[in-house]
C-alpha cells in the first residue's frame, strides 16, 4: 500500500493506493471516508490499482478554506495529476458520485468507465424525477443517519461500524459547504466510456424509480438494481456490487494482467450449472 497527503491551496487531501494495474478511483459518500471501502479492496485490487481518498473535510483530509463541494472536482484532478494517472475508472457512491460526474464532464478523455452508485448528485432533476426526489427528501428529512443509509436487511454490525467510520469526519450533511454543478442527464452520454448506474432497491434517499428515469436519458449507460439493499449497497451486498464493478472494468478493457476476480459464492450460479 502507498499513502500520502497532498497539500493544495486551502486543503490537505489524504490518499491511499492499493494493488497494481489500470487505476480505479473510489469516491466515498457523506457518511464515509477512505476506510468505508474495506469490502471492495480485496476484489478490486487484484488486477487494478485502487485509489482511495478522503474528500476535503472528511477522514484525514482538511478543508482549510471551507470550500467543500465547490472544490471536490478540482481536488480529484490535482490528486490524479500528482499520482501520474492519465486515465482512470471512477466509482462514486452518493456524494462521491457527484465528484466523479463533475470530473467526467471536465475531463472525459481521462475516464475509462464511470459507476454512479446510489446517487443522482450533479444531475439536473427533470420534473418527474424531481417529484420522486421531493417526496423522498420529505420522508427522510427527520430520519437518523443509519435509517437513511442502510436498508432493512443490513446486518446489525454494519450500523455500528458505519457510525465509527463516520465519526472521523469533520463535515456532515448539515455542515458541508458548497454544491455540485448540475448538468442534464443526457449530457453524460456519448463521451466514449461506459456508464453504470447501480442502486439498492431499498434506497430511501435516491429511490430506484428516480434512478431508472435518469438512466434512461443517458446514452450508453446501463442500470443494475441490487435487491434487499439500501443507500449503501456497496456495504450491504459487497459481492454483487464488486462483481458488477469488475464487469464494468472488463467492458471498458481496464483490467490488469492478473485478470478480474469475480466471486462465485452462493447466489451466483456458473453457466452450465444445474443448481
Amino acid at each position: 500500500m502507498e499513502s500520502g497527503s497532498l497539500t493544495l491551496a486551502g486543503a490537505d487531501i489524504y490518499w491511499q493506493a492499493h494493488g497494481e494495474g489500470p487505476a480505479v478511483v473510489l469516491a466515498h459518500g457523506i457518511g464515509g471516508n477512505h476506510a468505508i471501502w474495506y469490502r471492495q479492496l480485496g476484489a478490486l485490487a487484484r488486477a487494478n490499482r485502487v485509489i482511495l481518498f478522503d474528500h476535503r473535510g472528511f477522514g484525514l483530509s482538511r478543508d482549510h478554506d471551507g470550500r467543500g463541494r465547490d472544490a471536490f472536482v478540482e481536488d480529484l484532478t490535482a490528486l490524479l495529476d500528482h499520482l501520474g494517472e492519465k486515465k482512470v475508472a471512477l466509482v462514486g457512491q452518493s456524494m462521491g458520485a457527484g465528484t466523479c460526474i463533475g470530473f467526467a464532464h471536465r475531463a472525459p478523455e481521462r475516464v475509462a468507465a464511470l459507476a454512479i452508485c446510489d446517487s443522482l448528485h450533479g444531475i439536473i432533476e427533470s420534473a418527474p424525477v424531481k417529484a420522486i426526489m421531493d417526496d423522498a427528501r420529505a420522508k427522510t428529512a427527520t430520519l437518523g443517519q443509519i435509517e437513511r443509509v442502510l436498508g432493512t436487511h443490513a446486518a446489525s454490525e454494519l450500523a455500528a461500524l458505519y457510525t465509527q467510520i463516520a465519526s472521523f469526519n469533520h463535515a456532515d450533511r448539515h455542515s458541508l459547504a458548497g454544491r455540485f454543478v448540475a448538468k442534464a442527464a443526457a449530457d453524460l452520454g456519448g463521451k466514449g466510456f461506459p456508464i453504470l448506474f447501480l442502486c439498492g432497491s431499498e434506497d430511501r434517499l435516491f429511490p430506484i424509480e428516480a434512478v431508472r428515469l435518469v438512466q434512461a436519458e443517458v446514452a450508453g449507460s446501463f442500470l443494475v438494481e441490487v435487491g434487499e439493499a439500501g443507500h449503501s449497497a456497496f456495504l450491504e451486498k459487497p459481492e454483487q456490487v464488486n462483481d458488477t464493478i469488475l464487469s464494468l472494468l472488463q467492458i471498458a478493457d481496464h483490467v490488469g494482467k492478473a485478470g478480474a476476480a469475480h466471486s462465485n459464492i452462493a447466489g451466483y450460479v456458473p453457466v452450465g450449472d444445474t443448481a
